[in-house]
């Protein structure tokens, strides 16, 4: 499956740490990351990713062009609500495209959890049914 991994200036370590307790997981599928995220999980978890531009240099958009082609599987978007609290289109639009088309998403380290156990589980293999009736 292809998982979407996103996270704000101050929620970076925190997925990493997420990327390094989960790696047993997470190796089992295709990683998708916007520049900066992508490049520290490489460095600190060695999961190879697929890196999108920063996020504020188009990255967040290269995301929301793949979900609304049903191109993700998962998102884990560890967003910090200070950082959060002006508009941010690019953000808010990948989160309305998540929800439009049913794709799983996390935006706190507890809901990453219970879907990257659910992921394992084969809880979310629906989503290939999803993607082969495209």
């Amino acid at each position: 499956m292809n998982i979407a991994l996103v996270a704000n200036d101050n929620k970076k370590t925190l997925m990493e740490n997420l990327c390094i307790a989960y790696r047993h997981i997470l190796i089992k599928h295709d990683i998708f990351a916007t520049g900066t995220t992508g490049s520290l999980i490489e460095e600190t978890s060695s999961l190879p990713v697929h890196k999108y531009l920063a996020g504020d240099l188009g990255g967040e958009q290269q995301l929301a062009s793949q979900v609304s082609n049903n191109e993700i599987d998962l998102i884990i978007f560890l967003r910090d609500s200070d950082a959060t609290s002006k508009i941010d289109y690019n953000t808010e639009a990948v989160l309305r495209l998540a929800n439009d088309h049913n794709i799983p998403l996390a935006t706190n380290l507890a809901t990453a959890e219970v879907l990257l156990l659910a992921l394992d589980r084969g809880d979310l293999d629906w989503r290939n049914l999803v993607k082969e009736s495209m």
